[in-house]
């Protein structure tokens, strides 16, 4: 549900429909909508947020849904962050890594214990049904949040996930003509869609983009040089992933025993060029080191790795690939540098 998360203003420097938190007009609008006034800052990354804590500037934090304790880059500076909290509220179905520095914890419904809609990359708006019961004390999410709002003090008077849906269609363009009947009658609708009664498009801006001569426009790249050089001790070029059978950080797929008897153990690949060269062998331990930490992991041969290029997967905590990764974000979108870090890989002194 990136996308749906996306739309719905959970970036931090942009509201619901990507308005800008520092666009005066769309403060307004927000602030008109929610009867409340609104910071006119920008919100923080989470590689920001966890600097701020290091930095005494945040004291707390209530996450949900998220493992930045495996997701973070620089993973031991970014766990030290959390460890530092004063007071860290974590909500999720799994008792995750991020979990275990956690002051409270809310149990949350996992998605057959609870309705509501998700978007994918597709732009496909779906309708979720309740299956089953959450278990002992999980409550959905927005229950969670609903109830602590209220005891906040504040006026939320949600009583459904249709209230939510509602409103956000007031707030985002992207649900116009998708109201909360027909997708609980067609199950998933496209968008942008033109009318109640017709489907979404498939393809978007075929008829043009949304500028004066309807056509798109080219930017060039402005390709930065990393700030991890390659050198003789960090001859390798380390880059991080998922894998099909391990979404993420693994929090809900290590859960899983069909999904760990197909991958039951961290690795890292490496071309059959380097491995020749370093005399390893597959099944062989090694020592990856970045200037940052440093794990040990099992190789794995694999000739679609270029040499001199290594992939880790980060769903493992047992060989936290992020535990080698830099903080450096890109300054226009905000991302870590996951997919470059320089490394070294050596055969350690027991093995």
């Amino acid at each position: 549900n990136v996308q749906g998360a996306s739309d719905a203003g959970l970036i931090p420097m942009f509201f619901p429909n990507y308005q800008k938190t520092n666009d005066p007009k769309a403060i307004a609008h927000f602030e008109s909508l929610w009867a409340t006034r609104l910071s006119q800052k920008e919100g923080l990354t989470v590689v920001d947020i966890i600097h701020a804590i290091h930095a005494d500037e945040i004291k707390s934090m209530y996450i949900m849904g998220e493992n930045p304790a495996m997701s973070d880059p620089n993973l031991s500076h970014a766990r030290a962050a959390l460890a530092k909290l004063d007071h860290l509220v974590v909500q999720d179905i799994f008792l995750t890594e991020t979990a275990m520095f956690a002051d409270v914890i809310l149990p949350a419904a996992a998605w057959p214990e609870k309705t509501g809609t998700v978007t994918n990359t597709n732009r496909q708006v779906q309708m979720g049904r309740q299956a089953i019961k959450p278990p002992g004390h999980a409550k959905p999410d927005w229950w969670i949040t609903n109830q602590i709002a209220q005891r906040l003090g504040l006026s939320t008077d949600y009583s459904q996930p249709k209230d939510i849906y509602l409103e956000m269609q007031t707030a985002m363009s992207s649900l116009k003509n998708i109201d909360w009947d027909r997708l609980d009658a067609e199950h998933s609708v496209t968008y942008p869609c033109p009318a109640p009664d017709q489907a979404g498009f498939d393809i978007v801006f075929a008829d043009g983009f949304p500028t004066a001569d309807k056509r798109g426009k080219f930017v060039p790249a402005d390709v930065l040089p990393p700030n991890d050089p390659l050198d003789e001790k960090y001859s390798f070029i380390l880059t991080t992933g998922r894998l099909l059978e391990h979404w993420h950080t693994g929090a809900i797929s290590r859960r899983s025993d069909l999904l760990n008897t197909l991958e039951p153990e961290a690795f890292v690949q490496m071309n059959q060029t380097d491995c020749m060269q370093l005399n390893i062998q597959p099944g062989d331990t090694v020592q990856v080191t970045s200037r940052r930490g440093s794990i040990q992991i099992k190789v794995r041969i694999d000739d679609k790795v270029q040499p001199g290029l290594v992939f880790i997967p980060f769903a493992f905590v047992e060989s936290s690939a992020n535990l080698l990764t830099s903080e450096d974000l890109d300054p226009s979108g905000k991302i870590p540098e996951f997919k470059y870090s320089a490394v070294s890989i050596t055969v350690p002194e027991h093995a």
